[in-house]
């Protein structure tokens, strides 16, 4: 296998016409050089060199092989110095996929934060919501996934590393004429009888069991992934809903009161990443702003 470092010598040799005028320029001995040569020819299975007088001359495959060194050293300079840059988070590209209230909460924080430490990092979004984000994680379509689960943590995201950043819990929206919207906290139960706006699927099958476990099936009139519909749905006084803290911190909620609901039902809020990519500067760098900007 041909090596840069043979490369070198071999273009050296054939600026300066000799082994120990080589061997000056590199800064090193005239046996190393020689050695390198002979390493070379083996490799590359013929003779490159021939000496003539106290001067080396480039045979025809010689010849061709210092033509292509100079582009192939140019291009590995240019890589190494991008990895470098890449490594010093100089610069980098991150792909990060969020689910919206994510979107509208730490990923902005995070990301400016992110920006003013490293400018040269780059970093694309995309929503999508869990489990489908998981799966463009695990396809390679991203880097970072935001993501949340509901209830005890299970096997499904073992092959990942999971950098949890908070515990968002649900909290009740009723209109403001509504009988319960002076309360500080209400069963599940007490809203039995109203028509209800769900969220997303996995909020609403969320939403589906836990009224289940309360000894009823909710009827739900609106079904919707966008959270100022669910509030807009609310304060027109077509329902109620439940919707997670974070989600509406980022909505206007004109007409709605919030209640606490009980029993408390909380939705673990994570950063995920493949744990070769967690080894990427640009990715830890991310990680950690979304766990900053989680705890803020």
């Amino acid at each position: 296998m041909i090596e840069a470092r043979h490369l070198r010598v071999l273009r050296a040799v054939a600026a300066t016409g000799s082994f120990s005028a080589a061997a000056r320029e590199l800064g090193c001995t005239q046996p190393a050089v020689s050695q390198q040569m002979k390493a070379l020819e083996s490799s590359a299975g013929t003779t490159l060199l021939i000496r003539t007088g106290r001067e080396m001359r480039l045979t025809q495959a010689g010849e061709a092989l210092v033509r292509h060194a100079s582009g192939i050293l140019a291009g590995l300079t240019a890589a190494e110095e991008e990895v470098a840059a890449i490594a010093g988070l100089r610069a980098g590209r991150v792909r990060l996929v969020s689910f919206p209230s994510g979107s509208s909460t730490l990923v902005p924080g995070a990301l400016a934060a992110l920006r003013a430490a490293h400018p040269g990092t780059r970093v694309s979004l995309v929503e999508a919501e869990p489990p489908r984000s998981v799966e463009m994680l695990r396809e390679g379509d991203c880097d970072i996934a935001l993501a949340f689960r509901y209830g005890a943590p299970g096997a499904e995201w073992e092959d990942l590393v999971v950098r949890p950043l908070l515990t968002d819990r649900l909290i009740g929206l009723v209109p403001e004429a509504h009988r319960l919207s002076g309360t500080g906290a209400v069963t599940i139960a007490e809203l039995a009888e109203e028509s209800w706006i769900a969220g997303c699927p996995r909020c609403r099958r969320q939403l589906v069991e836990v009224c289940e476990e309360a000894g009823f099936t909710p009827r739900i009139d609106f079904a919707t992934d966008d959270y100022p519909a669910v509030v807009g749905l609310v304060g027109a006084g077509l329902g109620v809903a439940v919707l997670p803290e974070l989600a509406i911190e980022s909505v206007r909620t004109k007409g709605v009161r919030t209640v606490t609901v009980e029993p408390a039902v909380e939705r673990e809020i994570v950063a995920l990443t493949l744990p070769d990519l967690a080894q990427v500067p640009a990715v830890a760098a991310t990680l950690d702003r979304l766990s900053l900007a989680a705890a803020r």
